[in-house]
Formats: structure tokens, C-alpha cells, sequence
């Protein structure tokens, strides 16, 4: 019997096979120019949270496409939530705001299953009241908790995600 196993290029591969059609959009592509934690961009941080939860998912039998795509997609609010002389498309807290205008900014650009829209609407869950419908959207939600403390602390390994943005030709110096 032989045992099969994926090398680590054949996974980026089938993972950007997932999301390349969003990562052709400059909109995504802009998420680059926001810092989201630490002095990691928004665009390294979506790619975090989408290619871990894309391997967890894969993994675990569940939807790895919707996974990465809606893991991408997460956090897709054009505006930095940093500078406080921006006017900012919310009234109340960014953590309950962020969602909706990130599932109304993805629904703008994609065709989204309802699983990508669940992963984007509840990732912030609890502060969004609404439990998560799917199990990939638990999956996402606490990937995006571990990335955003791993990205704050500097301990994460971004030697994968690297790669994904130099083959993107994209700069991930942030």
C-alpha cells in the first residue's frame, strides 16, 4: 500500500487555485497598503488566516475552498481603523462594525456561497451575536483569534504566505 502524501507546493498550489481569482482583484490586492496588527499588513493577515484554515479545513473533511476564500475575504473593509482623522463608515465599535462592511465590500466584487458569506458576517463571534452556521466558519473564527495574537507577538511563521506574495509579485515588507 502506498501512502500519498501532498508536498508543501502542491498545497500553495491548490491553495491559490482556490483564491486566485480574488487575489486578481486590485481591491484585495489594496489591502496590502492597511497595517492590521502589529506591523503586519491586512492582506499578509488574510492570507494567514486563509491558508491555515484552508490546510485545518482540508484536513478535516470540510469545505477547504470556502474556508480559504472566505478567510481571505474576512476582514475586507477598505479603511484604516488606525488613523483617527479618517472618517470611518461605521458608527460604534470596529470589532461588531467590521463585519458587515466586510460581507457588503465581498458581496460587491464576488459571487459568494453562503458558507463564504457566514465566514465573513460571524468571524468576529461573540461580539456579533450571531452564532456561526458552519463548522468552517468556527474554523476561520479561531484561526483569525491565534493569527492576530501570533502577528501582535511576532511568533508567527510567514515563510508559506511569503512565498504566496512573492508569487504574486506583491511586496510584503510592511
Amino acid at each position: 500500500m502506498e501512502i500519498k502524501t501532498e508536498s508543501a507546493d502542491d498545497s500553495i498550489k491548490e491553495y491559490m487555485e482556490c483564491i486566485q481569482d480574488l487575489l486578481d482583484n486590485e481591491m484585495v490586492i489594496s489591502l496590502n497598503n492597511y497595517i492590521q496588527h502589529s506591523n503586519n499588513s491586512r492582506l499578509n493577515h488574510s492570507l494567514n488566516v486563509s491558508y491555515i484554515s484552508y490546510l485545518v479545513c482540508k484536513k478535516c473533511g470540510l469545505d477547504y475552498v470556502s474556508a480559504a476564500r472566505g478567510g481571505l475575504l474576512h476582514d475586507f473593509f477598505l479603511y484604516d481603523r488606525h488613523d483617527k482623522n479618517t472618517k470611518k463608515p461605521y458608527k460604534g465599535v470596529h470589532g461588531t462594525a467590521h463585519p458587515k462592511i466586510a460581507l457588503s465590500n465581498a458581496n460587491k466584487y464576488f459571487n459568494l456561497n453562503i458558507r463564504e458569506k457566514d465566514i465573513i458576517r460571524k468571524h468576529m463571534w461573540p461580539l456579533t451575536i450571531s452564532l456561526p452556521k458552519y463548522k468552517e466558519s468556527y474554523v476561520i473564527m479561531a484561526i483569525d483569534k491565534y493569527c492576530a495574537v501570533a502577528e501582535f507577538l511576532d511568533i508567527c511563521n510567514l515563510k508559506k504566505i511569503a512565498k504566496i506574495l512573492r508569487l504574486l509579485k506583491i511586496d510584503c515588507a510592511a
